[in-house]
C-alpha cells in the first residue's frame, strides 16, 4: 500500500450515481480493480465497461465466472474474488455497509483495511459507515452525496392496485412466486428477479421489465445492491426476514437501501407496503425518506493473517478475536464450518499433514454451498473433491463429465431446474480454479454451456408461469397508444400482434378462457378494440350473404353458418315477427344496424315464401263478411284450425264463402280445417317458431321428424302444440290431420253402432298395429273391445273399390297423398302392423298342418261417446237400423234438433212434403246424409 494512495469514502443514500462515478474514476486509470457485492451487479458494471474499451481489455471475475483477457486492464470483480497484490492504480468496493453482514460482512471489513489502490482507493456506501470508516482508515476523506430524486412514502396498497413500473419485494422463493403469480393474473405478468439466478437469467428477465413487456419486477433484496432498473415504485410484501439462523425484521437502513431503487436519475420514487405487511411506522418511514440513520459502531471482522503449520493452527488462526472497538468477531461461516467437519474425519486429516495440504483443503472448504443442502451433505462433496485434488493433483475428467452429465438436462419445471443451475454453480467454480482440473478451456466452456442452457431453460419456464405475453403485450401497445393488429382466420379464432386472444363467433367476440379478473378484463378491452376494423369488414361480408347462408333454429335463433348472430322477437302480428342482434358494443352502432336489416330482410323474406298462401288470402281484397272474417281467424292461427273452434263460423259460410276460401288450398276438414301446402315440414317448423313467439313461451317445442305418420304424443307440451305441428292427439299418439281426414273418410261407411273392425287400408295409412290403433281410436272418441277367435282359413279378401266421386263429401275432403316432399319416412305400416293386418285377412299355410285351432285378437269399435241426457236421439225418416247420421265433427256423436221427434218414431200427414234444405258438402256427416236420403 503506497502511503501516497488518496482513500476516499463516497457515501451517501441510493440513487446518487455513486456507482457511476467509481467507473468514471477508475477508467480515468491505466489500471483498475473494482468490487462489487453481487455476481449480477459484476456482470451488469463489467458490460459497460466493456461497451466503453472494448473486451480485450476487461476482466470479469467471479466465483463461478472467470474471463481474464491477456492484456487485462480492469478487473470486475466480486468483493470475495478480488485479485491481491496485482498493483492495481486504482481500486473501488461497493455497497461498504456490508462490513456488518453477519455471513459476508468479515469479507468487505477485510478489504476496507487492506485493498488498496496505489493511486486511488473509493469506498461506496451508505452514510452510516462514516464513523467506522474515520477510526478504522484516518487518512480516508469523506464525500457526501445527495439523492438526486425524492423518495416518498406512500402507505398500503393492494397489489391489483399496484401502479405500472413497480418492484414488490419478498424475502423467500415461496413468496415472491406467490406474487408473481397473483400479477400474471391480474396484470398479465411479472419479472423476477433473484440473487440465486444466473446472470443469464437475470438479465433475461431483467430485459423483460425494461423493454416494458410487463410493468411489474418481483425480487427479493438483491435488487437493493446497486441494480440500476426504471422502478418507479417499491413495495415491501414483508418486514421480516430469514437471515440464515432466525427470522428478524428489516432494520431502517436495509429498508431504505432496497427502497432507494425507487426513482432513478431525477424521477422521483415512491415506496411503500403490501399484502400482509403492516404500514411503516411513521417515524420509520420519515428516516428513509430523510436518510437519516443509526449510524454503524462494529464491523464484522475475521482475521486474515492465517497460518497453514497445521488444521488445528488453521482453525485457530480463524477464531482469533480483533483487538478494536470497532470491530467484532464474525460469527464462524460455512467455510469454517467445513474445514471444523472435516479435520474429524481420518483420511483428509491424514491428507492434510503439510502447508500445501492444508492450503488446499482451506481452499476447497471455500468452494460455497450453492445447492443450499444440509451440511453434512456439502463437507460429503467436498471431502471427495479435496481427495481428488490430493492423490491426482486435479480432478479426474471422467468424474467431471459424470457430474455435468447428470446435471445436463432441461425437462421439469421451475424448481428443478433452478436446484440443477444450483449445483452446476458448483462445478463452474471448481472449473474456474487454476489448476483444479487438466483442460481448463474446456471444462470452462462445458460447465458455462450447461449453465446458459439451463438458464434459458429457467427463463423460458419463468416466463411462462408468470407472464402472459399477449396480455402484456395488449396492454403495452394500448399504453403507448399504438394500433393494434387483429386477425380472424376461416375457424374464428383471433389473433393480435400474433396472440391468441379467443374467438369471433358471429359479431360477439369471446375471449380465452383461460384469461381470469383483471386479466380477462384487460385482455377483452384490447381485443376489442383492436377487433373494431374486423368487425365491419365481416358486416358487409354478412349483409351480402345469401339467405342460404342464414338459418333459424327452432328455438327461434338466426344463424350465419354455425355462429349465432341473433334471436326473432315476437312482433305486432304473428306473421311479422321482429329481430333482436347479437352485436359487441365495441362493434357500434353502424355494424349491429347493418345486421340488423339484413336478418329482418331474411325473416320477412322466409315468412314469404313458406307462408305464400296464407299471405295472399290475407290480401285477398275480394274477401269480403264472413269470409273476410273466417281468413283472418285462419291467418291468426298460421293455418291450421282445429274444427271444433270454429264450428259456428264454418256453418254460417255459406256455400260462395266456402269455394272462395277453397280457391287459396283451404281445406274443410271433418276434424281440422288447414291449407294442406302448409304441413310440409318447412312450414310446420317455422309455424312452431311463429306460434311459441306469439304464445309468449320461454322454451320453444321443437317439431316432430318429418314423415312422420303418427308420433307419440309429447307429454306437458303447451297447450295447441299438436295443432301447430300439423297433428291431432289421440290417445298416446298423435295422428297427422291429412291422414287423420283420410281415415274419417274411410270411417264413414262403417256401422259405428253396431261395431266394426279396423280394415287393413286403416292400419296402413296410419302406420299402426291393431293395438296401437285400438288407442288411437278410443282417443277419438271410440270404444274399443278386445276378443278373441278361432282363425279360419280364407281367401284374401278384396278390399272393395271405392269411386270417390260417388261419395258427396269427397269434393270436401279429398285424401292428401303423402308426397316425397312431404314424407322422409314411408306411411305404410310396421312390420308388426302388417302382421296383424294379415292375420285377420288370412290364415297362413302352416296353420292347415296344425290339428289345434290358431287364435287370434280383434277389436270391435263402437262409438263410445254418451247423448247429452234431456235430448233423445232421433232417426230421419226412411234411415236404416243401427246406421249413425254420419261422422261427428270433433269426435262428438250427432244430436238431434231442438224440439224434434224422438228417435225411431215415425210420423204420418196429408200434407205433401216439406223441400229439405240442400245437404251442405261440409258437413261432417255429408256422405251418411246422403245415403239415408238415397235409401228412402
Amino acid at each position: 500500500m503506497s502511503g501516497s494512495s488518496r482513500v476516499v469514502a463516497v457515501l451517501g443514500p441510493t440513487n446518487t450515481g455513486k456507482t457511476h462515478y467509481a467507473i468514471e474514476r477508475m477508467l480515468g486509470y491505466r489500471t483498475g480493480v473494482i468490487g462489487l457485492p453481487l455476481r449480477l451487479l459484476a456482470r451488469e458494471v463489467y458490460d459497460k465497461i466493456v461497451a466503453i474499451r472494448g473486451p480485450s481489455v476487461v476482466a470479469l471475475v467471479t466465483g463461478e465466472e472467470r474471463i481474464v483477457p491477456p492484456r487485462t486492464q480492469y478487473w470486475v470483480c466480486t468483493v470475495e474474488a478480488m485479485p491481491e497484490g496485482i498493483g492495481a492504480d486504482f481500486v473501488a468496493i461497493d455497497e461498504i455497509q456490508l462490513c456488518v453482514d453477519p455471513e459476508r460482512g468479515h469479507v468487505f471489513t477485510d478489504r476496507l483495511l487492506r485493498s488498496r489502490g496505489t493511486n486511488e482507493t473509493l469506498f461506496m456506501g451508505s452514510d452510516t459507515m462514516r464513523g467506522p470508516i474515520a477510526a478504522l482508515v484516518p487518512e480516508a476523506q469523506f464525500v457526501r452525496r445527495e439523492r438526486m430524486s425524492q423518495l416518498v412514502y406512500s402507505g398500503s396498497k393492494k397489489i391489483s392496485r399496484m401502479p405500472p413500473r413497480s418492484a414488490i419485494v419478498g424475502f423467500s422463493v415461496e413468496n415472491v412466486y406467490a406474487i408473481a403469480e397473483l400479477l400474471r393474473r391480474q396484470k398479465g405478468g411479472a419479472a423476477v428477479v433473484m440473487g440465486a439466478l444466473s446472470p443469464r437469467t437475470r438479465n433475461a428477465q431483467v430485459d423483460l421489465y425494461q423493454n416494458g413487456e410487463v410493468d411489474y419486477l418481483v425480487a427479493t433484496d438483491a435488487i437493493g445492491m446497486g441494480l440500476n432498473l426504471d422502478v418507479n415504485h417499491v413495495a415491501f410484501s414483508s418486514l421480516t426476514k430469514f437471515d440464515g439462523r432466525r427470522m428478524r425484521p428489516l432494520a431502517p437502513n436495509e429498508l431504505a437501501q432496497i427502497a432507494g431503487r425507487a426513482g432513478r436519475g431525477m424521477s422521483d420514487g415512491t415506496f411503500g407496503v403490501t399484502g400482509e405487511a403492516p404500514p411503516l411506522d411513521e417515524g420509520v418511514a420519515q428516516a428513509i425518506m430523510d436518510s437519516r440513520f443509526t449510524p454503524m459502531k462494529k464491523l464484522n471482522w475475521r482475521n486474515a493473517a492465517l497460518r497453514f503449520g497445521s488444521v488445528d493452527a488453521l482453525i485457530d488462526s480463524l477464531e482469533v478475536s480483533p483487538n478494536d472497538e470497532h470491530l467484532t468477531k464474525a460469527r464462524p461461516a460455512d467455510d469454517l464450518n467445513v474445514l471444523k467437519s472435516l479435520s474429524q474425519v481420518p483420511e483428509v486429516a491424514a491428507r492434510a499433514s503439510d502447508g500445501p495440504s492444508i492450503r488446499l483443503l482451506w481452499d476447497v472448504c471455500r468452494i460455497p454451498d450453492f445447492r443450499g443442502i444440509s451440511h453434512s451433505e456439502h463437507a460429503n462433496l467436498l471431502e471427495v473433491i479435496y481427495g481428488h485434488l490430493h492423490e491426482r493433483g486435479a480432478i479426474p475428467d471422467d468424474f467431471m463429465a459424470r457430474q455435468i452429465r447428470r446435471i445436463d438436462r432441461t425437462d421439469g419445471d421451475i424448481d428443478a431446474l433452478s436446484k440443477r443451475l444450483a449445483y452446476i454453480r458448483t462445478w463452474t467454480y471448481v472449473a474456474q480454479r487454476n489448476g483444479w482440473v487438466r483442460d481448463e478451456s474446456h471444462w470452462r466452456e462445458e460447465t458455462r454451456t450447461v449453465e446458459d442452457r439451463l438458464s434459458d431453460a429457467l427463463h423460458d419456464r419463468l416466463t411462462q408461469r408468470f407472464v402472459d405475453r399477449r396480455t402484456s403485450v395488449l396492454l403495452r401497445r394500448l399504453k403507448q397508444k399504438e394500433a393494434l393488429l387483429a386477425e380472424v382466420n376461416d375457424k374464428g379464432e383471433v389473433t393480435v400482434e400474433g396472440e391468441f386472444v379467443g374467438r369471433l363467433e358471429g359479431f360477439r367476440f369471446t375471449p380465452d378462457k383461460s384469461a381470469q379478473g383483471a386479466e380477462a378484463k384487460a385482455l377483452k378491452s384490447a381485443s376489442l378494440q383492436a377487433l373494431a376494423p374486423q368487425f365491419h369488414l365481416r358486416a358487409d361480408r354478412f349483409y351480402n350473404a345469401p339467405d342460404t347462408e342464414i338459418d333459424f333454429t327452432d328455438q327461434g335463433g338466426l344463424m350465419w353458418g354455425e355462429y349465432a348472430v341473433g334471436k326473432l322477437v315476437a312482433g305486432a302480428e304473428p306473421l311479422k315477427p321482429m329481430v333482436e342482434v347479437f352485436v359487441d358494443e365495441a362493434a357500434g352502432p353502424d355494424v349491429e344496424q347493418k345486421v340488423q336489416r339484413r336478418l329482418q330482410h331474411f325473416i320477412d323474406r322466409k315468412v314469404a315464401a313458406l307462408f305464400e298462401p296464407l299471405l295472399n288470402l290475407s290480401r285477398d281484397e275480394e274477401l269480403s263478411g264472413l269470409a273476410k272474417g273466417f281468413a283472418f281467424r285462419m291467418v291468426e292461427a298460421l293455418g291450421v284450425l282445429p274444427r271444433a273452434q270454429v264450428a259456428q263460423e264454418v256453418k254460417d259460410l255459406d256455400q260462395d264463402a266456402r269455394g272462395a276460401l277453397r280457391k287459396h288450398g283451404i281445406r274443410f276438414g271433418q276434424f281440422t280445417i288447414f291449407m294442406p301446402l302448409l304441413l310440409k315440414p318447412a312450414p310446420t317448423r317455422l309455424r312452431l317458431v311463429l306460434w311459441a313467439l306469439s304464445s309468449g313461451l320461454q322454451e320453444f317445442p321443437e317439431a316432430p321428424p318429418p314423415g312422420l305418420v303418427t308420433v307419440p304424443v309429447a307429454k306437458d307440451a303447451p297447450q295447441g302444440y299438436d295443432t301447430m305441428c300439423g297433428y291431432r292427439d289421440a290417445g298416446e299418439r298423435s295422428i297427422r290431420i291429412d291422414m287423420l281426414e283420410r281415415l274419417a273418410d274411410m270411417l264413414r261407411s262403417e256401422d259405428s253402432r253396431g261395431g266394426f273392425e279396423a280394415k287393413p287400408d286403416m292400419l296402413s295409412i296410419t302406420g299402426m298395429t291393431l293395438e296401437q290403433f285400438a288407442d288411437l281410436m278410443q282417443g277419438l272418441g271410440y270404444k274399443a273391445e278386445r276378443g278373441e277367435r278361432e282363425k279360419v282359413k280364407a281367401a284374401p279378401a278384396e278390399a272393395p273399390a271405392t269411386d270417390a266421386a260417388e261419395k258427396p263429401a269427397a269434393e270436401e275432403t279429398p285424401a292428401v297423398e303423402v308426397s316425397p316432399e312431404e314424407v322422409a319416412a314411408p306411411t305404410e305400416a310396421p312390420a308388426e302392423a302388417t302382421e296383424s293386418t294379415e292375420a285377420a285377412a288370412e290364415t297362413p299355410a302352416a296353420d292347415a298342418a296344425s290339428d289345434e285351432p290358431e287364435v287370434e285378437v280383434f277389436y270391435t269399435f263402437t262409438w263410445g261417446r254418451q247423448r247429452q241426457q234431456n235430448r233423445a236421439p232421433r232417426r230421419e225418416q226412411g234411415q236404416g237400423k243401427g246406421k249413425p247420421r254420419g261422422k261427428p265433427q270433433d269426435g262428438r256423436k250427432p244430436q238431434g234438433k231442438k224440439g224434434g221427434k224422438p228417435q225411431g218414431a215415425k210420423s204420418f200427414s196429408s200434407r205433401p212434403p216439406k223441400k229439405e234444405k240442400a245437404i251442405d258438402p261440409d258437413n261432417p256427416f255429408a256422405a251418411a246424409l246422403m245415403g239415408l236420403k238415397g235409401g228412402n
